[in-house]
């Protein structure tokens, strides 16, 4: 059974705050992603980061994540743990962040190329992108997860890439994840009601290939089935009386 936890505008402010920080923290990322360093350096960075701000991350031991943030290179869709891997001129790799503060949690990602990329590997970067500001644009009172949903899909299939079926986004809140589950899929109409003081999680997950995927033997990173590339984006969003608020935004 679905339980949505709503938040109040006091709330909805401190996960604000909380926002601000993750953003700037992802940012403060992405301007350091360069070839030869490794994906380690960057969770190492963002840890310190996090700590600089007075805040907690998320991810660290969710379910036995062992580290901060996730670092998916390439063909890796998400959740792919920082470790030795060194990044090569033309990867793309997505970094995932999620930060508890003032005990809220906000949650937020990109991805970015390392160095000079290719053609199709920017265009699969710039539709993530677009998709999940065109989904963040239709967010409003009344309106229905599936518009969400398939916002996203017509989009991105319009533009010849695939959405990821099996992996979604969430409620956000006092937990990492809460109520609802928000796919990047679906039919206009359908779905749950959104409304005044839900938070959630919008991240589509776009592949060049199709949107089959499988889990490494890690338990955690998640690839494309075919080796496609892969990209990710999220914003944390609140529902509100005068339209979306994107709470991870600096």
């Amino acid at each position: 059974m679905t339980k949505i936890i709503l938040k109040s505008a006091q709330e909805i402010e401190i996960m604000r705050k909380s926002g601000q920080i993750a953003a700037s923290i992802l940012n403060k990322l992405k301007d350091v992603v360069k070839p030869g360093i490794t994906t380690q350096n960057l969770n190492i960075l963002a840890e310190k980061l996090i700590r600089d701000a007075g805040s907690t991350a998320s991810f660290k031991n969710f379910h036995n994540y062992p580290a901060s943030i996730c670092t998916s290179v390439n063909e890796e869709v998400v959740h792919g743990i920082p470790g030795d891997r060194i990044l090569q001129k033309g990867d793309i790799i997505g970094i995932d962040l999620g930060i508890l503060y003032q005990g809220f949690h906000s949650d937020t990602a990109l991805t970015c190329g390392v160095g000079k990329i290719s053609t199709d590997a920017q265009k699969l970067i710039d539709v993530t992108q677009k998709a999940l500001e065109k989904a963040i644009l239709i967010i409003k009172i009344d309106a229905h997860l599936g518009d969400i949903g398939s916002t996203i899909q017509s989009y991105v299939e319009k533009e010849g890439f695939s959405v990821v079926r099996s992996l979604v986004g969430h409620g956000v809140g006092r937990e990492l994840q809460e109520d609802p589950s928000v796919p990047n899929y679906g039919k206009k109409g359908e779905g749950i009601i959104l409304k005044e003081g839900m938070v959630i999680a919008i991240e589509p997950m776009i592949n060049t290939g199709k949107y089959f995927v499988k889990v490494l033997n890690d338990s955690w990173t998640v690839i494309t089935a075919d080796k496609s590339l892969s990209a990710h984006f999220e914003h944390t969003v609140a529902v509100t009386k005068n339209g979306p608020i994107i709470l991870t935004k600096e």
